[in-house]
C-alpha cells in the first residue's frame, strides 16, 4: 500500500510544531529510519495571531494559512494537518485553497470522545480564548450529545498566561500547577472528562494529573495523521473547488 506524504502547516507556535513532529516519529510503528513517514513541515511564525483575529483585535490569518498550505501542496504533500486548534476556525478557507485534503483536528477529537464517553457526558475544554469564542468544540461535540463547559473568566486568563509562557519557551512545573488548578476547577464545575485543546497545553500535559479521563487533541491528530499516511484509513473528502490564484 502506498504511503502518503504528510504536510504539517505549523509555526503556531514553533515549539508545538516541533513537538507534533516528534509525536509523529514516536507514535509511528517503525523499527528503522526508512520505516518512518515522509513529512514536510512549513513552520511560519509570522502567521497573524488566530485568537486576536477572532476577537476582532488583529488581521485575518487566512491569507497566510492559505499561502503555507499551497507551499506544502507544491512541495509534494498528499494531505495537510494543522497542529493548532484555534487555526481550525479558518479551516474552510484553507481547504478551499488547495487540491489536497486537510484533516480536521476538532472533528477527530469529537469522534474519539464519542467513542470513549457515554452520551450526555460533560467535557471540560482547555483552549485559547479564540477557540472558545469560535465555539469550535461546542459545535463539534453537539452531534454526539456531549456537553461542553469552559473555564470561568478568571481561570481562562490563567490558561492564556500559561499558553503565552509556553510560546515564550517556558516548560516548568509552575505552569503545570496552573493548568492542574484549572483542571480541578472544571471538575468542580461538573466536568466528567477534559480535553486539552491547545497545542501549547499539550506540550505541558505530561506530568499533569487530574481525577478524570483526558483527551489530548495534539495526540489525537498525530494518531489520525499516521493512520492516513500509512493508508490505514482513507483521505478526507476534498473541498469542492480550489480558490483561484
Amino acid at each position: 500500500m502506498r504511503r502518503r506524504t504528510i504536510g504539517i502547516l505549523g509555526g503556531m507556535g514553533p515549539l508545538a510544531t516541533a513537538e507534533f513532529y516528534r509525536q509523529i516519529v514516536l507514535r509511528t510503528p517503525a523499527r528503522r529510519d526508512h520505516e518512518h513517514l515522509h513529512v514536510i513541515v512549513d513552520a511560519d511564525p509570522s502567521i497573524p495571531d488566530r485568537t486576536a483575529a477572532l476577537l476582532g483585535d488583529g488581521p485575518d490569518p487566512s491569507p497566510h494559512l492559505v499561502a503555507a498550505a499551497r507551499r506544502l501542496e507544491a512541495a509534494g504533500a498528499d494531505f495537510l494537518v494543522i497542529p493548532c486548534n484555534t487555526a481550525h476556525a479558518f479551516l474552510p478557507a484553507v481547504r478551499a485553497a488547495v487540491a489536497i485534503p486537510v484533516l480536521d483536528m476538532i472533528a477527530e477529537v469529537a469522534a474519539v470522545a464519542a467513542r470513549r464517553f457515554p452520551v450526555g457526558t460533560t467535557v471540560g475544554v482547555l483552549a485559547t480564548e479564540g477557540t472558545i469564542v469560535a465555539r469550535l468544540y461546542h459545535r463539534a461535540f453537539a452531534p454526539y450529545d456531549v456537553r461542553v463547559i469552559v473555564p470561568t473568566a478568571p481561570a481562562q486568563r490563567r490558561v492564556t498566561r500559561v499558553i503565552e509562557a509556553v510560546k515564550s519557551g517556558r516548560l516548568d512545573d509552575e505552569l503545570r500547577s496552573e493548568v492542574s488548578a484549572v483542571c480541578e476547577l472544571l471538575v468542580e464545575l461538573g466536568a466528567e472528562a477534559l480535553v486539552f485543546a491547545c497545542t501549547e497545553l499539550s506540550v505541558l500535559m505530561d506530568g499533569i494529573s487530574v481525577p478524570v479521563h483526558t483527551i489530548d487533541a495534539f495526540r489525537v491528530l498525530a494518531d489520525a495523521t499516521i493512520e492516513v499516511a500509512l493508508g490505514e484509513r482513507p483521505l478526507p473528502q476534498l473541498a469542492e473547488t480550489p480558490l483561484p490564484g
